[in-house]
């Protein structure tokens, strides 16, 4: 049986990239996250361009049902994300972070190519949507795997003493996708194109150029270190990963827990706000992805600074604060930002939210990849974040726009508060992973 992660030593050998320098360090990090921005900004950009591509893919007189399906098919995309950790969890434990890095950015440009070259509704009928749906999925499944096997690389790479710091980047680059996506989006409306030409075709180009991008990262990517923990391990026999986490239900549950509420706070604060600032709080379009884009600035800014402070008081303290922040604050901030109509407010409290919700998303990845050993640790990060973030995460702007439609949109805030708050019980009750951690095992 394997030493379980709860008896382990506080001050574990180091792991991965023993003896190497900053330079060394940074080097691999950037080439190991800079795929990360660019498959996050290829799946967000479809939100980013939902407002004009939706109603050519779902005819319809009312825009918030046009903005329902969008959804709809944006919570698909998370469907079979679980099914993407486990094949590309397995791919990284089995035959290495690179391989399993470098196919998953593959993917990610296949699918942005079938959304940039579908015809409409118009043209094609129901067929249009069918293959939106297609792309989508395939999406999913690359992001399935490209959170497992980057934020194991980015916590394997790290010096031990500065994993949380170093792990952080994994959401500065998760956040700056979705940030490039909105810099793209104010682009194209505010001097290359008018909203005519956005509508009929201009929401195309954002496609074309992730696919481009993912290219350029896939040659990138043939240089990719690996790390020495997964060698090391490779060297070792065992069972397959899936069949390795078996032995670890309670950090399967851990990961669970903790990411039920972070994941619906962050899709909350990023996702649906470009449609809840727009028809909500009643925005225009360009002031909208300003509020929007500037909030994005803000919390990419904040994860190495939450991540730094991890690494000096612990990863438990900061989850905690966005346990209790989100519980208590949501409803408020939320309410207040539905009736404001300036955007200086609504910018304010949006960053207001962000001051907890980035205490989770600096350090979430770096305290599941403490969770679990060298052999199972990118399926132990992917599979259950993957799923858990496919049930409350990628349904949240679904959720939230079906309960709009209703006319209980504030029923929502109540909704994702539930949900922080059963993540609050988990934080105060697991081990602080800074100082019981699973990285030096192998087993």
């Amino acid at each position: 049986m394997p030493e379980s992660p709860t008896s382990m030593s506080p001050a574990p050998k180091p792991a991965g990239f023993e003896g190497a320098g900053t330079a060394r360090r940074v080097k691999a990090a950037v080439l190991g996250s800079i795929g990360n921005l660019v498959e996050w900004y290829d799946f967000y950009v479809y939100t980013a361009f939902s407002l004009y591509f939706a109603p050519v893919f779902f005819p319809s007189d009312d825009p918030v049902v046009q903005q329902l399906n969008a959804a709809m098919l944006f919570a698909a995309g998370f469907i079979v994300r679980p099914l993407g950790g486990v094949l590309f969890g397995h791919l990284a434990d089995r035959y290495g972070r690179r391989i399993s890095l470098t196919v998953s950015v593959a993917m990610m440009c296949f699918g942005s190519l079938i959304i940039a070259v579908t015809p409409t509704y118009a043209a094609i009928g129901v067929a249009a949507p069918m293959l939106l749906a297609l792309a989508r999925l395939i999406e999913g499944l690359s992001l399935g795997g490209e959170y497992g096997a980057s934020a194991t690389y980015l916590s394997e790479i790290a010096h031990p003493n500065h994993r949380g710091f170093y792990s952080s980047f994994q959401y500065v680059t998760l956040i700056g996708g979705q940030l490039t996506a909105v810099l793209v989006l104010l682009l194209l409306q505010n001097v290359f194109l008018t909203h005519e030409q956005l509508v009929a075709w201009g929401w195309r180009i954002p496609f074309f150029i992730g696919a481009l991008l993912a290219i350029v990262v896939m040659v990138m990517r043939r240089h990719l270190e690996e790390t020495e923990s997964f060698i090391d391990a490779r060297a070792q026999k065992g069972q397959t990963s899936l069949r390795g986490l078996m032995k670890y239900p309670r950090e399967v549950a851990i990961v669970v827990g903790l990411t039920a509420g972070g994941t619906a706070a962050f899709y909350t604060f990023t996702t649906y706000m470009q449609t809840f600032v727009r028809q909500t709080v009643g925005l225009s379009d360009r002031t909208t992805t300003y509020v929007v884009a500037g909030s994005l600035i803000f919390a990419s800014l904040l994860q190495p600074l939450y991540g730094a402070l991890s690494d000096r008081i612990g990863r438990k303290p900061l989850l905690i604060f966005f346990g209790v922040g989100g519980a208590f604050l949501t409803i408020p901030i939320l309410s207040l930002l539905q009736r404001t109509g300036s955007p200086v407010v609504a910018f304010l409290l949006i960053c207001g939210a962000w001051l907890f919700v980035a205490a989770y998303t600096s350090i979430n990845a770096i305290v599941k990849a403490e969770l679990f050993p060298t052999r199972v640790r990118a399926t132990g990060v992917a599979v259950p974040y993957a799923i858990t973030v496919s049930v409350f995460g990628g349904t949240a702007p679904a959720v939230a726009l079906a309960l709009k439609n209703a006319g209980h949109e504030s029923w929502f805030y109540f909704y994702l508060s539930g949900i922080i708050l059963v993540s609050l019980l988990v934080y105060l009750f697991m081990r602080d992973t800074r100082t019981q951690s699973a990285m030096h095992l192998h087993e």
